[in-house]
């Protein structure tokens, strides 16, 4: 137990500076105005042009931080500020998400994958420990009853929410990949402007790759839990 918490403390620990890194990253190349000139949106829009997607729309969003992708109807939706704002750190965040567009455009299997997983997930992630919880407090830890079995359950429905933490990271890491090859090859930034928009979204991937260890680390630790008292 005490193992457990000291691992989790340190993850969170490294979750805390990564994500106060991003957030200084962000503020940093914020500062970065593009010689082109071009806002959030713009370049969103000529990103999917490139691509030949049109049945993209790039709308605006409420809130800091809420940028993302839709698959549902097919919307980019960026920040207020990545919206409107003309630095690197904009053009990052929009190219970013319509690497996502271009993933979905082109029938990419991981993100196929992950939005199969997301009406399961929704459920599970909520009822999953509650389930492992109630599960050993009804006698599941000596591996009998039904106890056991409602823990049991609640292991399988955390594994596939671990599963999709880690299914995230190619989509969320080649989405990136896709940005950062179209800002340069397009020459839509200047060498200095690539530099900080790159090294803003690897600072943001690695949010997800420390999401996805934590969670790993809980389901192991749960697992262990449950199926380690029997027999």
């Amino acid at each position: 137990m005490l193992g457990y918490y000291i691992l989790i403390g340190a993850i969170a620990l490294v979750s805390w500076l990564v994500s106060s890194t991003l957030k200084r990253k962000f503020e940093k190349y914020s500062k970065v105005q593009l010689r082109n000139g071009m806002s959030g949106a713009e370049i969103a829009e000529k990103m999917l042009a490139d691509h030949g997607i049109r049945d993209v729309e790039v709308i605006s969003t409420p809130g800091r931080l809420t940028d993302h992708y839709n698959p549902k109807n097919k919307t980019v939706n960026l920040s207020e500020a990545v919206y409107h704002q003309r630095n690197a750190a904009a053009a990052a965040v929009a190219a970013h998400e319509c690497g996502h567009a271009v993933q979905h455009a082109k029938a990419y299997s991981w993100l196929q994958m992950r939005s199969a997983l997301v009406p399961v997930v929704s459920v599970s992630s909520g009822m999953s420990q509650w389930l492992i919880i109630g599960g050993l407090v009804l006698g599941g830890a000596a591996g009998v009853g039904l106890g056991w079995w409602a823990a049991a359950a609640g292991v399988v429905l955390m594994g596939f929410a671990t599963l999709f933490s880690f299914i995230t990271l190619p989509v969320e890491y080649d989405a990136s990949n896709r940005a950062l090859a179209w800002l340069k090859n397009k020459n839509i930034v200047s060498q200095e402007e690539y530099a900080g928009s790159e090294d803003a979204l690897k600072w943001a991937a690695r949010t997800y790759l420390v999401a996805a260890i934590g969670a790993l680390a809980t389901l192991l630790y749960w697992a262990l839990q449950v199926f380690g008292g029997r027999d």
